[in-house]
């Protein structure tokens, strides 16, 4: 029997096949594209009358391991299954019907990657990263830098070979553009070879526009859709709340935002006087078209739109930057459980460092970095030893926001925001996949308020939590009107029963760190088991707490 799959994988594996197993999926990060992709593998293995080469495309080196580890472990399982497993009937336009055993033979846990001599089949080979394997493995996992300038004229070879290929696009939507296609230039010459070639997409968030279209060229069209609202109702992640946390700029701040706001909105009037297009552009197309005539032969457009740009990147830093950003995110770990691991996103290394340094003097030997500037193996590092729990907290740029398994972090930090849709989905990704023993995930934006910046909207479930938070970095602390205004019950009810001065302080403790959790949500039965399990004096009273919350706020 096949590993079992999720609904939506056993849907999706099925309008593939009736797609003529091409097409792009589009599926939140955490939910089984790996899994999805390799069963595909397996079953076109066990339904064709010719070899079938499986080449998989990555954007990065991390990536490539994953997906070697991932096709190693499939194949060892696969292994163990075969004999005698049977797979409902495809379409004809499939193929024969090979044998399993033949196709699977030279497998085996054993086997890291491809290099070496004699069959291939079954193997899996490497490319990128500083990988050159043999490209004659049954399995080649491309790093797109490398897959750039081979994987298309390798395709096209071994298509008028005979053979069949199997490609697997992994976070497709990088390939849609400059270099990244050229790992498509041989599909003007795949007519005579169209019923060798299959195809299979994955994204978390697919482009729209000519993007979309040029993908879809490639690869087939979207044909299936698995959103964060389905993924969590199904429980194919773990439940989510999230968080928005309202910031706002400190001294001179403020002023220069709005004067860079002045001059951009001057410039972009000249910009469009000449090229009145832009209103109707999204953001992305018009940075695409700004910086294309940066290069105009019109000087006074070129410097307008260089002027732009360049204020539009100022005025971003200036955002990103901003100081409550670091003040909220130490105070916001001071008042999250001690046994949660904490994964927090930034945008700038230097803000990153930043933090670490704070954090680390807090937590000794607890907190870690993995950003660009580490270098690979002190990145390597660090994920290894916030997977085993050496240290809790763990600091990120854009270097995690793909292609990186933390399977049991369940606290997120946006430490920046970022306007782009799709990482902030990877990001709530990132923290949701389920794992033995986690309850829920929890996801922190931090926005600067009447900015440029978006608050982020993330779709909730029926068991999902959205709330908004107020930060002040004067007072060092976080306000929300419906909790706080349960908590002045709270305290004040306690006031009225004659509390001593010690009980009150512990309450006041107890309630500054659930204003920025969500277990005061979470009803009345849910928290009075969580006093009944209790280990602690000071966890009872933090449940207690919370309990007189939930009652205050129902009345």
């Amino acid at each position: 029997m096949e590993k079992k799959l999720y609904k939506w994988q056993e849907e999706c594996l099925n309008r593939w096949q009736q797609s003529g197993c091409r097409g792009m999926v589009q599926a939140v990060t955490g939910s089984g594209k790996t899994l999805l992709a390799l069963t595909a593998a397996d079953r076109l293995l066990k339904h064709v009358d010719s070899d079938l080469k499986v080449k998989i495309v990555v954007p990065t080196g991390a990536l490539m391991q994953q997906w070697n580890r991932a096709v190693r472990e499939f194949l060892s399982e696969s292994r163990k299954r075969r004999e005698g497993s049977q797979v409902s009937s495809f379409t004809e336009q499939i193929g024969g019907t090979g044998s399993s055993a033949e196709h699977m033979s030279g497998t085996g846990s054993s086997t890291e990657h491809g290099s070496g001599t004699g069959n291939r089949r079954g193997r899996i080979g490497l490319r990128g990263g500083g990988y050159k394997d043999p490209t004659d493995c049954q399995y080649m996992i491309y790093v797109i830098n490398s897959a750039r300038y081979e994987l298309a004229r390798q395709i096209l070879a071994e298509l008028k070979e005979g053979k069949r290929i199997f490609l697997i696009a992994d976070e497709c939507h990088h390939y849609d553009s400059g270099e990244n296609s050229l790992i498509f230039e041989f599909l003007p010459f795949i007519e005579p070879y169209r019923e060798q070639y299959f195809t299979l997409g994955l994204s978390a968030t697919l482009p729209s526009g000519q993007s979309r279209q040029f993908l879809t060229a490639a690869l087939g069209r979207r044909i299936y859709s698995y959103g964060m609202e389905e993924a969590s109702r199904f429980g194919t992640v773990c439940r989510y709340d999230v968080f928005h946390i309202r910031l706002s700029f400190q001294g001179d701040e403020r002023a220069e935002y709005e004067e860079l706001s002045n001059k951009m909105t001057h410039l972009y009037g000249t910009l469009v006087s000449a090229h009145p297009l832009l209103k109707k552009m999204d953001v992305k197309q018009q940075f695409e078209l700004l910086r294309n005539l940066c290069g105009s032969k019109d000087k006074k457009i070129a410097d307008a739109a260089s002027g732009y740009l360049k204020l539009s990147y100022k005025r971003k830093s200036l955002v990103c930057l901003a100081a409550d950003r670091i003040a909220c995110a130490w105070d916001l770990v001071q008042r999250l459980d001690e046994h949660e691991k904490i994964l927090i996103f930034g945008e700038r290394i230097r803000q990153a460092e930043k933090l670490y340094k704070l954090l680390q003097e807090q937590y000794p030997g607890r907190v870690g970095r993995y950003h660009s500037e580490m270098g690979a193996q002190a990145n390597k590092n660090a994920l290894e030893r916030f997977r085993t729990g050496q240290i809790r907290i763990l600091i990120a740029c854009k270097a995690m926001d793909e292609g990186v398994d933390v399977p049991d972090a369940s606290i997120g930090i946006i430490l920046s925001g970022t306007a782009a849709r799709r990482q902030r989905i990877q990001r709530l990704g990132r923290i949701l996949r389920i794992n033995e023993g986690k309850d829920r995930a929890s996801l922190y934006y931090l926005h600067i308020e009447e900015t440029s910046e978006d608050v982020c909207f993330l779709p909730d479930g029926r068991e999902n939590t959205m709330i908004e938070l107020e930060y002040d970095s004067d007072w060092r602390r976080f306000f929300q009107s419906d909790y706080d205004e349960a908590a002045t019950k709270v305290l004040g009810h306690m006031e009225k029963a004659g509390a001593s001065e010690e009980q009150i302080k512990e309450a006041e403790r107890c309630l500054n760190l659930g204003i920025v959790r969500a277990d005061w949500k979470r009803g009345p039965d849910y928290v009075k088991e969580r006093i009944r399990q209790a280990g602690s004096t000071r966890e009872r009273n933090y449940w207690v707490c919370m309990e007189r919350i939930c009652m205050a706020d129902s009345h």
